[in-house]
């Protein structure tokens, strides 16, 4: 890290994972990627990442593959509405395997 670098300044804070307990288990909807279609999956660089930008819990990693955790994912949906390559769908939690 650089000498004089702030590292509460950038586009996203640094996630502070467990303080309110596991907030995705009352979540309605999943988040599934579909890595095929994903652009940073395809170029395997970090192109787009506006998952990652738009969430507003901080739970879509900014790697590659891409990755969403879902012990803390409330299942908004914003990811899936920003993603342009739509890689993302929202499926009914009670129809995805456990």
């Amino acid at each position: 890290m650089e000498k004089n670098k702030d590292k509460n300044i950038s586009a996203m804070c640094t996630l502070a994972v467990g303080e309110a307990g596991r907030t995705g288990d009352w979540r309605s909807l999943r988040p599934i990627i579909d890595h095929a279609k994903c652009i940073p999956s395809i170029k395997k660089k970090s192109a787009c990442m506006l998952c990652w930008l738009y969430c507003p819990e901080g739970v879509v990693t900014s790697t590659i593959p891409v990755a969403i955790d879902l012990d803390y994912c409330k299942g908004c949906g914003i990811c899936a509405e920003e993603c342009p390559a739509k890689a993302i769908d929202m499926v009914r939690e009670d129809l995805c395997d456990a």
